[in-house]
């Protein structure tokens, strides 16, 4: 078996000039932890999520580089960190697309792509090597539904 056999063919992705907001928005209601990002030609760009999204809502001196390890000292509240957000909804994804992403053609093998998967702690794009178009996605929902169908198969 190969990655192309368990990939989402289809999944929802964002352009690079989506707003930000757009994509929290999509995030939350479709409870995805990341969404790819592909140009308009369909080439796999990176992945905007909730990394991304909490990121853009912590005090800066949280996540600069040696950013501060300790926060108990700042007492923010929910509102504070909405007006945090709220700064940032209007911008594109593009300003915080993670694009040092691990990608796996379609014809990866099934034992590297689960490795990867978990190793990597998150949904796999499924690329073209030729053209960087992505074909899919590959995320623990689809490896959990293949591997339960697979028994379902067996048994019948």
């Amino acid at each position: 078996m190969s990655a192309s056999e368990i990939m989402e063919p289809n999944p929802t992705t964002l352009k690079p000039d989506d707003l930000i907001g757009t994509a929290a928005d999509c995030i939350l209601t479709k409870r995805y932890r990341n969404v790819p990002v592909v140009d308009n030609e369909g080439r796999f760009v990176g992945i905007f999520g909730v990394n991304c999204l909490l990121k853009l809502t912590l005090p800066q001196a949280a996540i600069i580089h040696k950013g501060l390890d300790n926060l108990t000292f700042i007492h923010e509240t929910l509102a504070d960190l909405l007006e945090r957000f709220n700064e940032v909804k209007s911008q594109p994804v593009s300003t915080c697309i993670d694009r040092d992403i691990i990608t796996v053609t379609p014809d990866n093998p099934l034992l590297e792509t689960l490795l990867i998967l978990y190793r990597n702690k998150t949904s796999i794009p499924v690329v073209d090597p030729e053209t960087q178009k992505l074909l899919g996605m590959i995320s623990y929902w689809d490896v959990g539904r293949h591997i339960l169908s697979a028994g379902e198969n067996h048994d019948a």
